[in-house]
């Protein structure tokens, strides 16, 4: 019989390689389950072997420690087995010396202070927090040490997996304060680097520290891990932001969302978030009263996005959080719905007795171009001028931020508002915005500000049903009556906006005398009853 040779498992969907290696039997018991499986990361057929070669080595190794049961380390063997921290942090800092800045060198000996022993009494411990608290900046001082010491930890429990070795709490902790003094080490050397000194190649080792070192040739030939440098959320942003140039709103509130998962997961290193926290993240969100949109939309959406980007630029090994989902099905009753006739007619009768010029004008605007409130918002009187015989309104990224490439756009201006008289209002206002009552906000923007006044108007005129938004239902409005009136839905599209529903629909033009022979197919419905 012909045994088969154990080897990459390829992902029959994702077209990714993993390793699937079953628990030796004895192990089960120990390991926790039968069978080892987990993504190699690569759709490439000879890097996966390597990667396969590679871990399956680990796993032996670990597998040869757990027969043998937890094992200590001298203090002496964690200094060694943490050398190559030493050598590592010299070889991702030596260019740019100055530019480590996670490592605090003035804490770096003082991680595990005196009265952090055990065996010291509570009085005399009760006493060194109370000198501590005393102190200035000491709070702030704390959390970092806190940092430090479970960063050490982590790159501690890191080292120890990747040589095999299972370790008891006393040659962890061994191992842990190994790692500290290592980069301690480093950071000091690093320091002198930066005024132009010679850094060190090596830590210094004594003449017997290979013989010090008492492990098996099985752990001593182990493959190692690689040490990871701790990367903020912040400085994944700024490089993020540096690339994709985004809106300064979607960078102000990506910041704010990014800046809240840290809060609540207590850490700042994307290196270390894992999907668990980014789920109890979410059911944190859900429990505090968010609706399930905004959830995704807003937070969701902003760290699997800043994540991904990490991940295609080689920042970071894998996304946390692009498995994890929200159910948004809406419920009935929820919807955002358009304006009825008679709704739409009461605010526009009111808005046309209306002297304030945004009361009056940007209802009608809203209800007749199918524009969002913001664009009409922003508008300019040099954004309303005569294309041959056609008056026509232009919504343009110079007059404020708009939404994407599809907002800027010129449109006809419908009959009814030249009936009304928004043309004489538009020639009449000098140069600048149509509103200039309406302030832009801190991202340029004028419609949070015409939200504000316009929201609590449109209830007062007694229109209360939650699944009205005072302004977007014009929106769902329009669409509306184009399908009533059968305008072409291509048309429909460029009038408002809209991305392009097929390839064909980026070809041509939409010149303005079509659009306006399909915009005026929607009727003055206040007089006409339509």
């Amino acid at each position: 019989m012909i045994l088969a040779m154990s080897r990459p498992h390829l992902h029959p969907r994702s077209r990714v390689y993993w390793l699937r290696k079953r628990v030796p039997a004895e192990l089960v018991a120990v390991v926790g389950r039968r069978e080892i499986t987990f993504s190699l990361k690569t759709r490439d057929p000879e890097e996966a072997k390597r990667r396969y070669a590679e871990e399956l080595l680990k796993l032996e190794h670990q597998w040869a420690s757990l027969r043998k049961g937890k094992r200590t380390l001298t203090e002496r063997e964690a200094h060694d087995v943490a050398a190559e921290i030493f050598d590592h942090w010299l070889a991702e800092h030596r260019d740019y010396p100055s530019r480590q800045t996670f490592w605090r060198t003035d804490l770096g000996d003082s991680l595990w202070r005196s009265d952090d022993d055990p065996d010291m009494s509570v009085l005399d411990r009760g006493r060194a927090a109370l000198e501590r608290a005393r102190a200035p900046e000491t709070n702030r001082r704390e959390m970092v040490r806190v940092e430090m010491r479970d960063w050490c930890r982590e790159q501690a429990e890191a080292l120890a997996s990747g040589r095999g070795l299972i370790l008891d709490a006393a040659g962890q902790d061994e191992l842990t304060r190994a790692v500290a003094a290592a980069v301690q080490r480093a950071c000091l050397a690093l320091e002198r680097g930066t005024r132009g000194e010679p850094l060190e190649l090596a830590p210094p080792k004594s003449a017997d520290a290979t013989s010090a070192l008492a492990l098996s040739h099985a752990i001593a030939t182990a493959p190692t891990s690689s040490v990871r440098a701790p990367l903020s959320f912040g400085t994944l942003i700024e490089a993020w932001a540096a690339e994709a140039t985004p809106a300064t709103r979607t960078r102000y509130e990506w910041t704010r969302v990014i800046d809240k998962l840290a809060a609540f997961i207590g850490h700042d290193d994307a290196h270390r978030l894992t999907q668990s926290d980014v789920v109890r993240w979410k059911e944190h969100l859900v429990a505090s009263g968010q609706s399930s949109k905004t959830i995704r939309d807003a937070s969701l959406s902003a760290v699997k996005s800043i994540l991904g980007w990490g991940v295609r630029n080689g920042r970071l090994e894998t996304n946390p959080a692009a498995a994890v989902t929200i159910d948004v099905r809406r419920k009935a009753g929820q919807g955002i719905r358009g304006f009825s006739d008679d709704e739409a007619a009461t605010i526009l009768r009111a808005a046309a007795q209306e002297a304030d010029p945004v009361r009056r004008w940007i209802p009608w605007l809203c209800a007749f171009s199918g524009a969002r409130l913001a664009e009409a918002c922003q508008l300019r009187a040099e954004d309303v001028m005569p294309f041959g015989s056609v008056w026509a309104m232009r919504f343009d990224a110079a007059a404020g931020p708009i939404k994407n490439t599809n907002s800027e756009r010129t449109i006809p201006v419908h009959s009814a508002l030249i009936e009304q008289g928004f043309l004489a209002f538009a020639q009449g206002t000098e140069r600048g915005p149509l509103f200039p009552g309406l302030p832009p906000d801190k991202f340029g923007k004028r419609g949070g500000t015409a939200t504000k006044r316009l929201g609590p108007w449109v209830r007062s005129l007694g229109l209360i049903d939650e699944r009205l938004s005072p302004n977007h239902s014009w929106r769902h409005r329009f669409k509306t009556l184009a399908r009533r009136h059968e305008l072409r839905p291509d048309t429909v599209d460029a009038i408002t906006g809209h991305g392009k529903r097929a390839v064909g629909d980026t070809y041509g033009e939409h010149e303005l005398k079509t659009m306006q022979r399909e915009l005026e197919k929607i009727p003055n419905f206040i007089y006409s009853g339509a």
